[in-house]
């Protein structure tokens, strides 16, 4: 648990300063010429160039194992944001976010499959995903306010440079401080048994992943992951949309207090750790659908302050994802943790290009926040008739 610590304290200080990002990237866009519809683009190829980090990523980390990709990560984007404080152009400003979400296409995947390595039954991981959740949420509540209040005070340029180095000094104390136990490379062809001997539910020695006729864990179905598709798509609405509100235009402050709302309100569902012991796949499926609503809310511009909305839309997020993180570590069979988690990565990677691109293009005809009502429902409506046909799936956990 020593590595888990560590690796929490990094991923806190490397999540802070990327989402200290957020409330002032769009603006900082504005100042050097972009349109929204240019910044939507920008949003939506940081997004696309994850795919070839996660496929890479993938194969990768089951190989090599988590810690130097979780370094080289780290390095490069702190790299990358000294040299983004020196953008005058837009178009210099969409190369380097590019180039940004390939590299940090590696830090999700190791970070987690390490996480679920280290582990010794589900329900462990089940409490490791839930404590990845709050350090995401506990950066993500105090980075936007601070992003804000440090541009407020020194100006892009000198807060790039900031952050920069934060980066490049968290990979580095990476280097030396993660520790990663060795492990037998999976061999081609896949005999998970003994991977499989090491993930259980309980002390019974019975396995609780599913099987298919030859005795290997069977594939993860597709569908699953239409979930963090539609999740993704709706947080680059969300994302691209906020700060263009009447309520947040020309005010970064409000805009990354706005965001911290959100994370807040995923820390109250995080903090409720009886809900690790329920069905991943319920909590999941009902976490959706509370998302969707919400969603929906928000796009019929419902009789509620915004700031409860978001309250709420935290909440829900706060359900699914580490929820969906032990559905895909049930359905992995214990094994290719790197490759799971990669195309998990990809998924979000996949909405999170579709987002912010579908709301520059259509919000002057439909509210991008209805789209993301759309995709969320869509995605919640197949998952039941998917896994319906997977029986092994649990119902609960005692």
């Amino acid at each position: 648990m020593k590595t888990a610590l560590w690796l929490y304290l990094f991923l806190f200080i490397a999540f802070f300063d990327l989402h200290a990002q957020y409330p002032i990237l769009t603006p900082f866009a504005l100042s050097i010429g972009a349109a929204p519809s240019f910044i939507g683009l920008m949003m939506g190829l940081y997004s696309l160039t994850h795919l070839p980090g996660n496929l890479i990523a993938g194969f990768s980390v089951d190989r090599y194992g988590s810690r130097l990709f979780i370094v080289f990560s780290l390095l490069l984007a702190g790299i990358i944001l000294l040299l983004q404080s020196r953008v005058t152009d837009p178009w210099q400003l969409l190369v380097l976010r590019s180039i940004s979400g390939f590299v940090l296409a590696f830090l999700s995947p190791a970070c987690m499959a390490m996480l679920a390595r280290i582990a010794r039954n589900q329900l462990e991981q089940g409490k490791l995903m839930a404590g990845n959740g709050l350090v995401h949420t506990f950066a993500s509540i105090l980075s936007p306010a601070a992003g804000a209040v440090l541009v407020a005070q020194i100006g892009f340029t000198k807060s790039f440079l900031v952050l920069g180095w934060v980066l490049i000094a968290t990979a580095t104390c990476a280097l030396f401080f993660i520790k990663e136990k060795k492990f037998a490379v999976e061999p081609s062809g896949g005999n998970a048994t003994a991977a499989s001997d090491n993930l259980k539910a309980d002390g019974s020695g019975s396995p609780k992943q599913p099987m298919d006729d030859s005795g290997q864990p069977a594939p993860i179905p597709w569908l699953v992951y239409g979930i963090p598709v539609a999740m993704s798509c709706a947080q680059g609405i969300l994302s691209f949309e906020l700060p263009l509100m009447n309520i947040t235009r020309n005010a970064i402050m409000t805009t990354g207090l706005l965001f911290s709302v959100i994370s807040v309100g995923g820390l109250v569902t995080l903090s409720m750790l009886f809900l690790n012991r329920y069905s991943p796949y319920l909590r999941t499926l009902w976490g959706g659908l509370f998302l969707a609503c919400t969603y929906f809310a928000i796009a019929a511009q419902a009789p509620l302050p915004l700031t409860a909305l978001l309250l709420l839309l935290g909440m829900a997020k706060g359900i699914i994802f580490p929820a969906l993180s032990s559905l895909l570590i049930e359905l992995s069979g214990g094994v290719r943790y790197g490759r799971t988690f990669s195309f998990l990565s990809i998924a979000l990677s996949i909405g999170s290009f579709m987002g912010p691109m579908l709301a520059g293009q259509l919000r002057d005809y439909v509210s991008p926040y209805f789209i993301a009502f759309i995709g969320l429902m869509l995605a919640v409506s197949i998952l039941p008739f998917h896994l319906g046909r997977t029986p092994t799936i649990r119902t609960n956990y005692s």
